[in-house]
């Protein structure tokens, strides 16, 4: 069993302290126990299996990332899209979502990028630490 405060679920989430407390409010979510402060600990198994994360493969997500350079070539950013998106579906891999951005390679604040490896990260954290499929 592997617990985690509030804040540190709340993180890995990428969700605010007080979202979780309405959760447990709400039902949908549960601490593992108390500390003798009365701070929630949740067990991360748990957690997974309460919001449906870390299932079998066939019900993962697929998450295609393209960018272009500049404003310009936002069409091509566009047809980049299309091309990811039937790739995932020739494939046959479920639930895709494809993320875009437009800017230079050397500029890592992008907000596609960043959503891209905050989920990851979440996937991977709430899987114990299992790569997820890229």
């Amino acid at each position: 069993m592997q617990l985690c405060s509030i804040g540190e679920l709340a993180v890995m989430l990428g969700v605010a302290v007080v979202t979780l407390r309405r959760w447990h409010e709400a039902g949908k979510l549960e601490p593992a126990c108390r500390t003798f402060g009365g701070h929630r600990l949740y067990d991360l198994a748990k957690v997974r299996d309460a919001l449906g994360l870390g299932g079998p493969p066939r019900d993962g997500k697929t998450i295609a990332y393209a960018r272009v350079s500049s404003h310009d070539q936002k069409e091509q950013l566009q047809s980049q899209a299309l091309r990811l998106q039937r790739h995932c579906e020739q494939q046959g891999w479920p639930n895709i979502e494809v993320i875009t951005d437009l800017g230079s390679g050397l500029n890592y604040k992008k907000k596609g990028l960043l959503k891209l490896l905050h989920q990851t990260v979440v996937q991977m954290t709430l899987s114990g630490g299992a790569v997820p499929t890229i």
